[in-house]
């Protein structure tokens, strides 16, 4: 099953919410498999106005989180249930992440992520992130949710 999800699709599946939602749509969804995402990096976004303004260069870190929320909507897609207050993702780990070129505004980032295993609530995943055909950031992520209070 190839499918797509436009923005507000994707708010069902993530509970962030801007300036930290960091996907603008997937572009195709396996359930339980794979999926690619779009980001469309735009010179007004909030980060940019410090990293840096003469030069400005998406950080790192947010193109991890970009990654690690392919893998959340994958992961989440996969169980067939939306976001909640009552349930919330964590980090568990993250491996092999390397920053292959900068990505800056105007560029579209797409996303590919892959999950390599699942063991009960935790999920192993594979994700790149690229410009134009060109590789600029990989690694693999671990996750897992917790079940939490919502009154």
């Amino acid at each position: 099953m190839n499918t797509q999800l436009d923005i507000n699709q994707i708010k069902k599946f993530l509970p962030h919410r801007y300036p930290f939602l960091l996907l603008d749509r997937v572009l195709e969804l396996e359930v339980g498999q794979t999926l690619r995402a779009l980001k469309n990096v735009t010179v007004n976004e909030p980060f940019f106005q410090g990293h840096f303004p003469s030069h400005p260069v998406m950080p790192g870190v947010l193109l991890i989180e970009a990654m690690a929320q392919a893998c959340a909507v994958l992961a989440a897609a996969g169980l067939g249930e939306a976001a909640s207050d009552q349930r919330i993702y964590y980090f568990a780990g993250i491996d092999k992440a390397r920053f292959k070129r900068p990505v800056v505004p105007g560029d579209q980032l797409l996303i590919d992520a892959k999950i390599l295993r699942r063991i009960r609530s935790i999920w192993r995943c594979q994700a790149t992130a690229s410009v134009s055909g060109v590789l600029v950031s990989s690694c693999e992520l671990m996750f897992t949710y917790k079940e939490v209070g919502g009154d």
